[in-house]
Order: C-alpha cells, then structure tokens, then sequence
C-alpha cells in the first residue's frame, strides 16, 4: 500500500458521515455489504466497510483489483448496477460474481472535485435486489458528490491544522530567539561598551587609550547590529515593531540631534535640513529618530560621496512627511523593488556595511505609524525616500 492511499484511508476515516452513509445504503437496499474503496490504476483498497456478512474485509484490506467489478468502472467512469447476476445478460458468467459470491451489486464512481478518478462507493448481497427501478442509484450517486466535497474539506482542516501548529511551534522559537538576542547577547555587550567607557574617564591611559577605545566603538557596534535584528525578529517574525506614541512636543530637536550625530561621524558630508513646525505629533519620537538615522545612513553609504544630503521634515494637510535626499547614480527600479526587504545590500558592499536591516526596519517603523515609505531615483533629482503618515483626527495640528 503507497503511503497516498494510506493518507486517503486516513481521510476517510475521518469524515463522520462516512459510516452513516454506507448504513443508509444497506438500509434502502438490503444489501448487507457496502464499502468506500480507494481504486488506482494497480489496486484497490477498502477504506471505510459495513460488512454483516463475514465478508472479511476491513479498512486497509485490499483486494486483486482486476478481481472486482471497479476495475472496470475505473476505465468507463460509467455505475455498475445487477440486480440479479442469474439472469443477467452482461454478467451472468463474469468472472467477479464467481470469486465473491454475490447476486446482486451495485458501484458508483467517486471523483475528486477537480475531476479526478478517487474510487467508488459499493454493495453486495448473495441474494438478488431491486436496484434499477429504485432511486437507489440517484441516492448513491448524491453520496459520492457528498463524500468528494467532505474530501476536500477535510484535506482543507488538516492543511489549517498542521499549518497552526506549525505557526504555534514558529511562535516558540521566535520568542526563544528574541530572548537570547534580548538577555544573552545583549547584556554581556551592555557589560563591555559600560566597562569601557568607565576604563576611558576613571583610568585613562595613554598606552591603552586607542585598544580601549576600538573596543568599545567595537562594544558599540555590535549592540547596534543586535538591537537591528531585534528589530528585524520583531517586525518579521512577531506582530510588528512596537511603538510608544505620545504627542511628541520636542520632533524637531529630536530629529536635529539624529542629524548632529551623523554629522559628527561623517565631518566631511554636507547634511542640509528644514525642519519644519512639528508640534505635539503623535509618534513614537525615538523610533522616528531611528528611522531617520536609517534613512540617513543608507544616503552616506550610497549617495555621491561629493554631494549634499538634504533632510525636509513637515507637516502639510494633516500629514507628517519626512524626505531624504541624496546624489548619486540612480537606483534601477528592480532594485528599487528589492530596497526594503532584509538583508538587501549592493552587490558591492563591505563586510562592515551592517546586515541590510536598515531600510527594512525604517520601512516596518513607518508600517507601524500607519505611514509608508516611498522611494524615487533618477539623475535629474537624486534618490529620495519620503516618510508619510497621516495624522489622526484627535491629533491633528
């Protein structure tokens, strides 16, 4: 037996109706044996009997199939319907009536609901029955469009069930990985970066100063790319990045302090900002500064080394909009479509460029807000990425 038929058995099984089924058959028929076989084009198999009388056969058991009369309702897709084997003309001297001792038979073939051949619901008796003149056949045949649907259905539970569980034993591990990124990596390098910086200002040193401080810009960097993939766990993985929003009354210096910093590490980049009147935007004030240090470190790594990076922030019609621009050659637009998926980088970036989490994250920020973030690249105007959210109604300015 193949391990399909043994999966179809199992579905079988498992539609209740099944049993109830084969007993009104044998009910309006008389006939006291009725199955549910699964037939393939090399055997056939009995997935749900009634049997009262000691035929022996039983779910799994299977039979020669060029033996039984399904064999040929597997080539005609056509019933098979005898009332009296005796007399009648097309069967009286078949060889299957002979094997199994029957006088009267009936067979319906059972398809798929995309048209494929499953098997077929059967009867038998040693005594003969009036099956021809009866709505029998109708009856039997509603059954198997009947049992085809239940088919389906139960295929259709068993792939929701296997995929919740999947998604229950996903949501296991997601939270086993945020909380070692969360506790084990991220306070042994609270440890360093803390330790470090008490060696600079209590017990400096001339001839460790430099080793110290390489490890903790070290220290440092690491901690940047652990709270990235946290970032990246939550936003992938969980239910989104979470955000604290408040009527944040202090936008602009926030934003003014993200563009000092980035200056302060890139002196020889010209960074332009209008910052615009930002009062009380209901936000989470620290991830918007983070999504534009995102934004802004992208426009560093990749805009014209020679060119300004210009930074627009506003609020025009209720919507909070923040653009930065860059120089440089433009993106083509099938990279574009690419730029906020994780882990995109150019083909040519160094190993220290970081994990390619930047832009996927400024993009899961703004997807919090509410917002989204757009990008367009051309010679004429440079690339730029634009942050929009709209502001909501009991916050708007």
């Amino acid at each position: 037996m193949t391990q399909g038929v043994e999966t179809d058995i199992a579905t079988i099984n498992r539609i209740s109706a099944v049993p109830a089924i084969l007993q009104v058959i044998s009910e309006m028929t008389g006939m006291r044996f009725a199955a549910v076989a699964r037939v393939t084009p090399t055997s056939w198999t009995a997935c749900a009997v009634l049997d009262n009388l000691g035929f022996g056969l039983k779910p799994g058991g299977e039979l020669d199939l060029v033996s039984t009369l399904c064999f040929e309702t597997l080539g005609s897709h056509q019933p098979i319907i005898i009332d009296n084997v005796s007399e009648d003309p097309l069967y009286h001297d078949h060889h299957t009536p002979k094997i199994y001792h029957f006088e009267s038979y009936i067979t319906i073939p059972v398809f798929r609901t995309d048209g494929s051949f499953f098997g077929t619901i059967c009867a038998l008796d040693p005594e003969p029955a009036q099956l021809k003149s009866s709505t029998i056949q109708t009856t039997m045949e509603s059954f198997a469009r009947l049992l085809s649907l239940q088919l389906d259905a139960e295929e259709n539970l068993q792939r929701t069930q296997t995929a919740l569980l999947l998604e229950r034993e996903t949501a296991e591990l997601r939270e086993q990985f945020i909380a070692v990124l969360g506790h084990d990596l991220r306070n042994p390098l609270f440890a360093i970066t803390t330790a470090s910086q008490r060696l600079l200002r209590k017990h400096p040193n001339p001839d460790t100063e430099t080793l110290v401080q390489h490890i903790l810009s070290c220290g440092q960097r690491a901690s940047r790319l652990v709270e990235d993939v946290l970032d990246f766990a939550r936003g992938r993985l969980g239910a989104g990045i979470p955000l604290t929003r408040h009527a944040a009354c202090d936008l602009d210096k926030v934003f003014t302090h993200v563009i000092s910093e980035v200056q302060h590490v890139h002196p020889e980049r010209v960074i332009n900002a209008q910052i615009g009147v930002l009062n009380d935007v209901y936000c989470d004030s620290g991830r918007l500064a983070q999504l534009l240090s995102n934004l802004l470190a992208n426009a560093i790594a990749h805009g014209a080394k020679t060119g300004a990076v210009e930074v627009q922030v506003q609020v025009i019609e209720q919507v909070f909009s923040l653009t930065v621009t860059n120089q440089g050659q433009p993106i083509p637009l099938k990279v574009q479509a690419q730029l906020f998926q994780p882990y995109s980088r150019p083909a040519n970036d160094t190993p220290q460029a970081g994990l390619g989490l930047g832009l996927y994250i400024a993009n899961q920020i703004a997807k919090s807000h509410g917002g989204n973030i757009e990008v367009a690249s051309c010679e004429q105007h440079g690339t730029v990425f634009t942050f929009r959210m709209p502001m909501p109604e009991e916050h708007q300015i």
